[in-house]
């Protein structure tokens, strides 16, 4: 299922390359939550103009969080990297006048590690819109389903949110 979803998000975007609206750009980012010291990643998003000020479009691209070390009397430990695709539906308002607007991808974020679950994907974001692109500040956030075992008789079920405060630069490519 990862597989397909990844190959439907490139077939999707090498197609939109030649066409107006596509962005590209990378991110870098401070987890809020989890076993992460800093995230990075890159950006590629297709927007339509529907609407005078509002455009709509798709997103993905890829996200890497670097696990944290933990130092203990006697050594350390270093926590898993891991990585989320995010497949998103990519909304963006410019307010009239202004360089400044905000936006929204909504969808869902798969997981290239098997020891992390995907799940709903949410990037609310604020931009400042320049003429070779976008300068965002946004709030990433992954949440799933987790079943971990960390004792055979002591299951661990329930929720499980990956967030990061992140900021970006996405070029216009026309």
């Amino acid at each position: 299922m990862k597989k397909f979803f990844l190959l439907t998000a490139f077939a999707v975007f090498g197609l939109a390359n030649a066409q107006e609206g596509f962005k590209l750009g990378a991110h870098i980012g401070v987890p809020t939550t989890g076993n992460s010291d800093f995230t990075l990643g890159l950006d590629a998003a297709y927007r339509w103009n529907l609407a005078k000020g509002f455009d709509l479009g798709v997103a993905t691209g890829y996200s890497h969080y670097i696990g944290k070390s933990y130092d203990y009397p006697g050594g350390s430990v270093k926590g898993d990297d891991f990585g989320f695709i995010p497949v998103a539906v990519s909304g963006k308002y410019s307010f009239n006048g202004a360089p400044i607007a905000v936006g929204l991808d909504l969808g869902y974020g798969i997981s290239t590690n098997d020891n992390v679950n995907g799940g709903l994907y949410a990037l609310p974001k604020f931009m400042y819109n320049m003429p070779v692109g976008e300068l965002y500040v946004g709030y990433q956030s992954i949440s799933g389903k987790y079943d971990r075992r960390y004792y055979d008789d002591h299951p661990g079920i329930g929720k499980e949110t990956v967030g990061a405060v992140i900021v970006g630069f996405n070029f216009n490519l026309k």
